[in-house]
């Protein structure tokens, strides 16, 4: 790579941390550049979409720029997994980003464009899914006026593709509530409908919830295991740092409660 491929202002190049899928990421100014993928002209379009539709929960794209690269909007902020557990609030409101994030992206002609990388088995494919809706891939930054509302946007989009609803928000669930080994149910629950209450789940999909959050983390669980099986990059890598150890017990924490959940979900 030439060294001018990645100048900025005065040298002003720092690598981030993260990028699962993008071996390197690198913040290049008030930019983001990661390796142009098979799935990058998708992730490009759908970013654009929700750029066009006043999305905030999301980064600009600049396209390939230098080619070989995506160049994303920089979001400056810290990640929310650095920060206190969220409130309620925070949970409605983080369950209202993913609710506009879905009504956005239900256009069948988006869901056909191709190229688009899922983590996991097809899906019926109602909207457009993140895929790693978690506290390590949202921002939230500062506000610059004191009236102005912080913004909160969900980063690294490479897994997104065509999925279910209560798929992704179960997912979600798993990191924002969080519903992880250890947890009390009777609080977890709460917490999970405060987060459907953001999204405004209706009663068939505040049945459906946990159920779908149960099979998205084992399916993370299996993807994990599977990868250390095959030696799948960088699921076998993942694997040998220890993640399967989260993501097994979390797991079969959700599958013991699904029921007591959609119970608290469903109660008026």
């Amino acid at each position: 790579m030439p060294p001018t491929e990645h100048s900025g202002p005065h040298d002003d190049v720092e690598v981030l941390e993260g990028g699962n899928v993008s071996e390197t990421v690198l913040r290049v100014g008030a930019t983001v550049r990661k390796p142009w993928l098979p799935s990058s002209p998708a992730v490009t379009t759908l970013l654009r979409h929700l750029r066009a539709h006043g999305y905030a929960g999301a980064p600009a794209t600049h396209g390939q720029r230098p080619a070989g690269f995506q160049s994303l909007e920089f979001v400056p902020g810290t990640l929310a997994d650095r920060m206190a557990p969220m409130s309620d609030d925070a949970l409605r409101r983080v369950g209202a980003m993913i609710r506009a994030l879905h009504d956005l992206t239900a256009d069948p002609c988006l869901r056909a464009e191709s190229g688009w990388a899922s983590l996991f088995p097809p899906e019926e494919g109602e909207v457009i899914c993140h895929y790693d809706l978690a506290p390590w891939n949202l921002v939230r930054s500062a506000p610059v006026r004191d009236d102005e509302e912080p913004r909160w946007c969900f980063i690294d989009w490479d897994s997104a593709a065509p999925g279910t609803r209560m798929g992704d928000l179960g997912y979600a669930a798993h990191g924002f509530v969080p519903l992880h080994e250890g947890g009390d149910p009777e609080t977890d629950g709460r917490r999970l409908r405060a987060l459907a209450d953001g999204y405004g789940c209706d009663p068939d999909q505040r049945r459906e919830l946990p159920g779908a959050a149960s099979r998205r983390v084992r399916g993370m669980f299996d993807l994990l295991e599977d990868g250390a099986r095959t030696g799948t990059l960088p699921w076998a890598r993942l694997h040998a740092e220890g993640h399967a150890d989260h993501w097994g017990p979390a797991s079969a924490y959700i599958a013991r409660h699904t029921d007591l959940w959609a119970r608290m979900l469903s109660d008026p």
